[in-house]
């Protein structure tokens, strides 16, 4: 490991809380690019206003992924966001390439939100249960953040 800036932690700590970091910042680089690949391919009724609403996420989710990974740094680790471990450690699956309508894209979307947010509580719970509040304090950040987007998200879809 890097030289480590958070004091009052003990090596095996950081080591774990490094390998939750990177575990999570997967999961919100793929929903990053989950939120591109439905912003580019939604048509419908209601398209403007969700095609713009999915810049406004797409740039707050930047801002979580950018916080994981900074943590990342200042607790000795490093940031791991190669597509290739993405593809490996992420817990979503493949984006749909049959989906076109922005009824389907919302829906299909703001599940994934939700399973990202659900998996960053647990961290949550991960963190604070190893004695790392900073980590545990981000993680509620993050959760909160896409909480409130999967919720922007989704109030785009038509009610059952």
């Amino acid at each position: 490991m890097r030289e480590r800036y958070a004091s009052g932690i003990s090596d095996e700590t950081a080591k774990n809380m490094v390998e939750l970091l990177n575990a999570n910042l997967a999961n919100v680089i793929d929903l990053t690019l989950d939120g591109k690949q439905c912003h580019w391919n939604l048509q419908g009724t209601g398209f403007i206003g969700v095609h713009q609403l999915l810049d406004d996420t797409s740039d707050r989710i930047l801002e979580v992924s950018d916080t994981i990974a900074e943590r990342i740094v200042i607790l000795g680790g490093q940031p791991n966001g190669l597509a290739s471990r993405v593809v490996e450690e992420s817990i979503l699956d493949d984006y749909p390439t049959d989906i076109t309508e922005v009824d389907q894209h919302v829906r299909e979307l703001t599940s994934r939100y939700k399973n990202v947010a659900e998996t960053l509580r647990k961290a949550i719970a991960t963190a604070g249960d190893a004695g790392d509040e900073d980590t545990a304090d981000l993680f509620t950040e993050a959760s909160r953040i896409i909480d409130k987007d999967a919720w922007f998200i989704g109030a785009n879809a038509p009610s059952k």
